[in-house]
């Protein structure tokens, strides 16, 4: 049995939330949308703490490298803003791309940052110069989604071509083309234990794709619209999905059975619209939605 319990809700965001992070310090979230700014929230007393900085785009991509006390946003107009937390204060932008950044991911082993683009391109970044290593060119069209493997080995992008690319992160060469989504890639993650990809579609389709051989080994009807974003239990073997058509659903990570559905029509004081993102926080899930709310969730796993 799985229980849900709306913990709290976070509102100010005057516009669509399009997507969330976690700070490196714990009880920090970070989020952003159609707004002016990052907006920096407390999930120890649930509060609002201030505008970290103001934007001129809207925000696409959030991530906290770990080790490094930096925040990347990526913005609709191309640019990749950068937080130093120790100088509290913006340093110089990534000028690359000239269209915009939809996910940013980083390599721990390698101290590389990814950016993907609407350009369908990757650009490949030194956490430690901020430099530019490599531009890598995936798709003719957008590349929507980032997933790294457990092992830093490989790297999988979702695109608008409805392909999967799978990169191999020692010298960037193309491993394999996955074909499965009639309609464009809009999330993707590895399983902890390395064994999965599972990828999400404007179709509504969430596939489960063996990491080894990349074949479909399980496919699933999730939900009517976009699934916007999946996200793994830290620790448990469940994933969340989150999707267009305005419900949370909680898979099996192992049976790929479904466990729970988070929805106004289950009964829930859920969001309204597009659930865009979703991240675990220990037990907790937190969601961010065109509706402006961030709702988190208490997620009680019961044998």
């Amino acid at each position: 049995m799985i229980s849900v319990k709306k913990t709290a809700e976070l509102n100010g965001h005057g516009n669509p939330v399009f997507t969330l992070g976690l700070s490196q310090k714990p009880g920090i979230l970070f989020t952003g949308g159609n707004d002016k700014g990052l907006v920096e929230w407390s999930l120890k007393n649930y509060a609002f703490i201030k505008v970290l900085f103001p934007v001129n785009a809207s925000i696409y991509a959030i991530h906290c490298p770990v080790g490094f006390p930096l925040l990347f946003t990526g913005l609709r107009n191309g640019d990749v803003l950068i937080f130093d937390f120790i100088k509290q204060q913006l340093l110089a932008p990534l000028k690359h791309h000239k269209r915009p950044v939809f996910d940013i991911k980083s390599i721990n082993n390698k101290q590389e940052l990814l950016v993907a683009s609407e350009e369908g391109t990757v650009s490949v970044w030194s956490l430690k110069t901020l430099e530019l290593l490599h531009t890598i060119k995936v798709s003719d069209d957008t590349i929507r989604c980032i997933s790294i493997s457990s092992d830093e080995k490989r790297a999988a992008f979702g695109c608008r071509s409805n392909e999967i690319k799978i990169y191999d992160l020692e010298d960037y060469t193309l491993v394999k083309t996955l074909h499965g989504h009639t309609m464009s890639v809009f999330s993707l993650q590895y399983s902890h234990d390395g064994n999965y990809l599972v990828s999400g579609g404007r179709d509504a389709q969430v596939k489960i794709w063996d990491a080894l051989s990349y074949d479909i080994v399980h496919n699933i009807p999730a939900h009517l619209f976009a699934v916007n974003c999946i996200a793994f239990h830290p620790v448990l073997p469940y994933f969340a999905t989150a999707s267009m058509d305005k419900s949370i659903k909680i898979w099996g990570a192992d049976d790929f059975k479904l466990y729970k559905i988070i929805s106004r029509e289950k009964g829930y004081e859920s969001h309204a619209l597009s659930i865009n993102k979703i991240a675990w926080n220990g037990d907790q899930l937190i969601s961010v939605s065109d509706d402006k709310r961030i709702i988190i969730w208490d997620i009680g796993f019961n044998d």
